[in-house]
């Protein structure tokens, strides 16, 4: 019997193609699972951008999945129903984020403010003390940070 939580354990084999450690799941893009009465999987998935380019390769990645494990009766949609926010990335998620060498977005009330977007802590030496040097990293939700006290360059997965 395929239930919503079986469903969810399947697609945390489907990563973010351009985090690889990081599953759709974890990311918070898989906002929606439903299992109708004949066994009809919906899924429903957020992007992180509207304009990410990665968006029809990840859900392509969820129907081979689906299929992968004999489901065959589904329907993957992209909904901007609800915004994605870097909220949504799971604690599991950030800790991958984190040893993959990105720091990790942080958690925020409402209102982004200047100061977590400028300073985060280091994902090599856990240190506040950094900088931000630009806002534009190598894709569209990644921004670049230097560590004063390791001397390090990092990415950090922006808060949205």
């Amino acid at each position: 019997m395929l239930t919503k939580e079986n469903i969810l354990a399947l697609l945390e084999e489907v990563k973010d193609p351009e985090i690889p450690v990081l599953s759709l799941v974890d990311l918070g893009v898989i906002t929606g699972v439903e299992v109708s009465d004949n066994d009809h999987v919906t899924v429903n998935m957020t992007p992180t951008f509207a304009g990410c380019p990665a968006m029809d390769y990840m859900k392509k990645d969820v129907e081979r999945t689906l299929e992968k494990h004999g489901i065959s009766n589904y329907t993957v949609s992209m909904t901007f129903d609800s915004p994605w926010d870097s909220n949504k990335l799971s604690e599991k998620g950030r800790q991958h984020l984190k040893e993959f060498g990105l720091a990790p977005p942080p958690k925020y009330d409402l209102i982004l403010d200047l100061d977590i977007l400028e300073h985060v802590k280091c994902p090599y030496c856990d240190s506040d003390n950094t900088d931000m040097r630009t806002p534009f990293g190598p894709t569209l939700c990644r921004s670049m940070h230097y560590c004063n006290n390791c001397k390090q360059m990092f990415e950090q997965f922006k808060p949205l």
